[in-house]
């Protein structure tokens, strides 16, 4: 029996790129697919290709930016298939600006849909699941990358929303996980420092299984996919040595930072601490 098996699913910016991989791979698998986009033609697209391979599929365009927009998405889900057993907020977008040049309005748009539209896509999708998986688009830049700190600060908030979201609907049967994949998208064009890396058919097989009942025991997780190498992240936690003290001075503090903690882990050395 296929993996994804009378389970119905909503993916969001499935259009292109990631997303369409996503819904592809999904119906390949057996998933009944909701495919949104904020481009109903592209939408449309995918949608026919999924029914031409002898998958169901059915169309749900409109902005994740919009709360009424994420409800209709799992009302045409529940509608359609009777059920909603899966999530994936892929929707998203990145630009590279440098601090002090950044355009205002083009923070506010990347917050919007990338932070806002998974929490409103996740608030909407939870209300109809029995159990299932929900599965959120992160990046290692959620530690901060120059030049798009707008779009770093969007990914360190879905590391947040995960891990939270995780832990609160375990006793639910929903599980949340992550994943910062590397692929060759339009998205992965817009990084200055990007390379060329493999299409995003080679990430949908990860998204599959998070889907699936074969991911039953993995929840909270950041999954790093890319160029062939497979890892789960760690949710940030401190650097040893943990140093400790009655009280602390500014010559205390100094001297940590300038004699033992260099000494003893390299790591703060790196993220820019030097004598």
């Amino acid at each position: 029996m296929a993996i994804l098996a009378g389970k119905a699913v909503v993916i969001t910016g499935a259009g292109q790129g990631l997303g369409r991989a996503f819904a592809a791979h999904a119906a390949a698998a057996g998933a009944a697919v909701v495919v949104n986009d904020v481009y109903e033609p592209l939408a449309k697209q995918v949608a026919d290709l999924i029914s031409l391979m002898g998958g169901k599929a059915v169309v749900s365009a409109g902005s994740v930016t919009d709360p009424d927009q994420a409800e209709a998405m799992v009302d045409t889900c529940t509608a359609a298939f009777g059920r909603i057993d899966g999530l994936v907020n892929n929707a998203g977008i990145r630009y590279q600006a440098e601090l002090g040049h950044d355009d205002p309005a083009r923070m506010r748009e990347l917050i919007e849909v990338n932070v806002l539209g998974t929490l409103f896509c996740t608030n909407a999708a939870v209300r109809s699941m029995r159990g299932g998986s929900i599965v959120n688009l992160g990046s290692v830049a959620m530690v901060g990358q120059p030049t798009a700190l707008t779009y770093s600060a969007s990914k360190g908030a879905v590391a947040s929303i995960t891990a939270g979201a995780a832990a609160e609907l375990h006793d639910k049967g929903i599980r949340v996980n992550a994943v910062c994949p590397v692929a060759w998208t339009n998205m992965a064009a817009s990084d200055t420092k990007a390379t060329p890396c493999g299409p995003p058919e080679t990430i949908a097989p990860l998204v599959t299984y998070l889907l699936s009942d074969r991911a039953a025991k993995v929840t909270g997780q950041l999954v790093r996919f890319a160029h062939g190498k497979l890892h789960v992240m760690g949710q940030t936690s401190p650097l040893e040595p943990v140093l400790e003290r009655e009280a602390w001075d500014v010559d205390d503090i100094a001297e940590a930072f300038e004699e033992q903690l260099e000494q003893e882990d390299p790591a703060w050395v790196r993220w820019g601490v030097r004598r």
